[in-house]
């Protein structure tokens, strides 16, 4: 039976990352990009302020701070996709796959400006009168009571796209790859980890949103150093060999020769789907978290947010890209995933130095995005029902962690695969509908911050 619903769920994963959802996704955020007129980009310097604090004002309605909002965020995001969903790309669609995911950041910026601005615009409140955001509260705020359907489809698919799954699997898995723990005793040790992580996890989580603000306000900077420090150093230690990696990656993307026999449109929908994982932006999970932010102003949310995919993907990611292709250890590999940024690691740094470090960086980053994906569930079925039946999300949650520890990586992937997909769609729709409300918004904020200086 369980083999049946495998290949279910990868046939539909397949049919719903098609030319359709392409379209709506890349060309909905490249529309974005270019109905910005570039005009946040300009900004980054101002975003960067708003997120030292220079305007957090501590009366406003929510619930976290800029930083902190920005730093659950990025919890989520520079996490497993970058260490684990690179090598993915490379392993599944070659090394031009990494150049459609930068394409994908650049559009995804100005699709996180738009949603998260309107995160803030469009906010809705529970029965307890809480502050909440994300693309349902934008659908039935901003578009009216008449497009709830939209709105609950969404918060449906968000109750699959945002289980742990692929945290806790690739966890899991790093630690049995490093421990080398034989076949024999591979269910045991997956399942007793699996048990170990999910009540970490519920010592954080039950604590609610502001503990998990707090946590991932600490830990974020402190994994994304240690990590960067990490693979510069690979990448000194193999500076000949980067030339030629970036003359790999764009030569690759436009034939797909090293993996896929030259399946073009294959390497695109890879990279992109690899880089929806990494930054998430379109899909709609950013929103619910920034929609808490402490602020008035939804233009300075929405610039905070833009700065994401910059640095889980075209930072993070590409610096990961190029640690594993520099190593040499992708071409030929037969492993996936975190096995293959294992091995080009512990390739290239003396005495196992590859193995701790990283393990080092899985637990903080896995930890990290675990926190955060249960707001995101929290928040979608708080929304179907109430936060009474909502918080009953919190043992879903934590049996999912420990059931995703055991199963197969494809289905994992398949599985989160499908349900971004699902939410991409409402997502992307209402906010190609209410983008002129940011534009407008955009254009007397600007406006106003040049008369203040």
């Amino acid at each position: 039976m369980f083999t049946e619903l495998q290949n279910l769920v990868t046939q539909f994963s397949s049919w719903i990352w098609g030319i359709p959802l392409l379209i709506l996704l890349t060309g909905g955020g490249l529309f974005l990009f270019i109905y910005s007129g570039l005009i946040p980009f300009r900004y980054m310097g101002h975003a960067i302020n708003i997120l030292r604090g220079k305007y957090d004002k501590h009366n406003s309605p929510g619930d976290l701070s800029h930083y902190e909002a920005l730093s659950s965020a990025i919890a989520a995001t520079v996490g497993m996709g970058n260490i684990s969903g690179v090598a993915i790309a490379i392993a599944t669609g070659g090394p031009g796959a990494i150049f459609w995911m930068w394409v994908s950041a650049f559009v995804g910026m100005a699709t996180k400006f738009f949603t998260c601005s309107l995160a803030i615009m469009y906010r809705g409140k529970d029965e307890e009168g809480n502050v909440k955001g994300g693309p349902m509260y934008v659908i039935t705020e901003g578009l009216g009571k008449q497009w709830k359907p939209l709105a609950v489809f969404f918060a449906l698919a968000g109750l699959i796209g945002t289980l742990p799954a692929f945290q806790a699997n690739q966890l899991t898995q790093t630690l049995v790859d490093v421990f080398k723990v034989s076949e024999s005793n591979l269910f045991t040790t997956k399942l007793t980890l699996g048990i170990i992580i999910a009540l970490i996890t519920a010592i954080v989580i039950f604590g609610g949103i502001k503990r998990i603000g707090k946590v991932a306000g600490k830990l974020v900077p402190a994994m994304v150093v240690i990590y960067l420090v990490t693979v510069v150093a690979i990448l000194i230690l193999k500076f000949e060999n980067i030339p030629n990696m970036f003359s790999l990656i764009i030569n690759d993307a436009f034939s797909g020769n090293a993996v896929l026999g030259g399946a073009l449109g294959a390497v695109i929908i890879t990279g992109i789907k690899r880089a929806a994982f990494s930054n998430e932006a379109g899909i709609g999970t950013a929103p619910i978290m920034h929609g808490t932010a402490k602020t008035k102003e939804p233009i300075r949310e929405g610039l905070v947010a833009m700065l994401g995919p910059a640095i889980d993907t075209l930072l993070v990611c590409t610096l990961t890209a190029l640690a594993i292709l520099s190593s040499g250890i992708w071409n030929g590999f037969k492993g996936n995933g975190i096995s293959l940024t294992l091995e080009s690691f512990n390739a290239v740094l003396p005495y196992g130095m590859g193995s701790v470090i990283l393990t080092i960086c899985v637990l903080i980053f896995a930890f990290s995005t675990l926190f955060t994906y249960y707001f995101y569930g929290y928040s979608c079925l708080s929304f179907l029902t109430n936060t009474k039946i909502g918080k009953f999300y919190n043992y879903i949650y934590i049996a999912a962690i420990i059931t995703a520890s055991v199963v197969k990586l494809d289905f994992v992937i398949n599985l989160i695969d499908s349900g971004y997909a699902l939410m991409a769609i409402p997502t992307v729709i209402s906010t190609l509908i209410l983008a002129p409300k940011v534009k407008k918004a955009a254009k007397e904020y600007f406006e106003k911050l040049k008369v203040e200086k």
